[in-house]
């Protein structure tokens, strides 16, 4: 096939980053989305309330969002394979220590602790591959490492299920926590013999080894825009990602009143079309361009989810129509990749794509909060539309500022000499040095 093209012409070196990366991303979705199907039990065992369950996810989303802003600023500072070594270390080592808590209290501060570890897989991860790939194939490549999402959140569905269902509930959730080592560890060892790429090293070089990245970089003259559209585009998409997934069974137990086999059913069809979506946008981000090919999802997306929200029908014509609902909303997120790393230059990349994402994410993820707050006038099937709308719009309106990069080389994005100009490195150099 076509589509693995790249991966036959691929240098050893290519290989490696690819699996370590594409593995980094499935296990943080998978340590990520376990939680997800383990708090029924840890509610009945503990006895805390749905809100005090938010709560819980909501730290870790926000200590998330930091983790992956200093992660970004650290990779510029001291290399991206580093950097994403010791998040995967981080929240591997906080989701053991997960697995021995022994209470609520305990349990909040260490996921908001392991949250830190989650935030660096994505944007980092994104950098390292689009600066090793062949440029005319970053779009696939960068797709497929964000089609470990589905396979990460299909397999904490799938590894929960089996740990609840053949384990006393005490020992099954603290077991969900821990499995997570034996794929941390493969990756690590994938990770140890991935080298840094040529051209953050040649940077390092062209620099002196001077610390460029700060946490003003993303607010930069000549960077702002892009860091605020980006920004812009992910709020949207998260903000109408969020506001469906994390309603859904809520939606289909209240409001369609199935039962929660046909729940299960439709999440498993949604997760399948997200991983089928994230692998079509891949294919398409290289032929037809970065921009078009998210407009193309995000329309695609706006369509389907108001059929499936607002139109009634029974439910197996839900199921199906589940599966290309699924590829869009998630399915677009194999393109964010690809154009937020094409849109920095190499001695800030990670930095601006950690504060573009991270932003974007937890500004997003409020989209979960108003939908409870607006279903009380509009009913919960209007509120999920109307923020899955608006989400839609914002990356619409992002999509049609921002700039189209598909192909670009890295490595002549805004040089350094440009940038700065001479004084202004001369200056942040002895500032560095002070």
């Amino acid at each position: 096939m076509q589509m693995f093209d790249w991966y036959r012409a691929a240098t050893p070196a290519e290989r490696r980053t690819f699996w370590g990366c594409f593995g980094g991303w499935t296990l943080d979705t998978f340590d990520n989305q376990v939680l997800a199907f383990i708090l029924p039990a840890l509610m009945a065992a503990w006895h805390f309330s749905k809100a005090e369950a938010g709560l819980i996810a909501t730290s870790s989303l926000l200590a998330a969002a930091v983790g992956g802003w200093l992660s970004g600023i650290l990779s510029d500072r001291h290399g991206r394979v580093r950097v994403l070594t010791w998040s995967i270390i981080w929240f591997t080592v906080f989701s053991i220590v997960a697995g021995l808590t022994n209470s609520y209290p305990q349990l909040l501060i260490v996921r908001a602790l392991q949250g830190f570890g989650f935030g660096a897989e994505w944007a980092v991860g994104a950098a390292l591959m689009a600066e090793v790939v062949n440029p005319a194939h970053r779009g696939k490549a960068l797709g497929l490492v964000q089609s470990g999402f589905s396979i990460g959140w299909a397999l904490a569905a799938i590894v929960t299920g089996l740990l609840l269902a053949y384990l006393p509930a005490s020992v099954a959730w603290r077991s969900a926590f821990w499995v997570g080592v034996i794929p941390a560890l493969i990756v690590l060892l994938i990770r140890r013999y991935i080298p840094e790429p040529a051209m953050f090293r040649e940077m390092k070089k062209a620099t002196g080894g001077e610390a460029v990245a700060t946490w003003r970089s993303s607010f930069r003259r000549d960077i702002r825009r892009s860091s605020l559209l980006a920004a812009l585009l992910v709020t949207g998409l998260q903000g109408s990602s969020y506001a469906i997934m994390i309603w859904l069974p809520t939606m289909l137990v209240q409001v369609r009143h199935f039962p929660a086999t046909s729940v299960a059913l439709m999440a498993t069809m949604m997760s399948v079309g997200s991983f089928i979506g994230q692998v079509g946008f891949a294919c398409l981000n290289d032929s037809l361009g970065r921009r078009l090919t998210a407009a193309i999802f995000c329309l695609f997306s706006v369509v389907l989810t108001g059929c499936y929200l607002l139109v009634p029908m029974n439910a197996w014509l839900l199921a199906a129509l589940g599966l290309p609902v699924g590829m869009g909303i998630n399915g677009v997120f194999a393109g964010i990749g690809p154009m937020l790393s094409e849109l920095f230059p190499t001695q800030i990349r990670t930095t601006c794509m950690g504060f573009s994402y991270n932003v974007g994410k937890s500004l997003g993820a409020l989209s979960v909060a108003l939908v409870g707050v607006v279903a009380g006038h509009l009913g919960l099937l209007g509120a999920i539309a109307l923020f899955c709308f608006i989400g839609y719009f914002c990356a619409l309106l992002a999509l049609a500022f921002l700039p189209e990069t598909r192909g670009r080389d890295l490595s002549n994005i805004a040089p350094v000499e440009e940038a700065y100009g001479q004084a202004d490195l001369l200056a942040h150099a002895t500032s560095v040095r002070r």
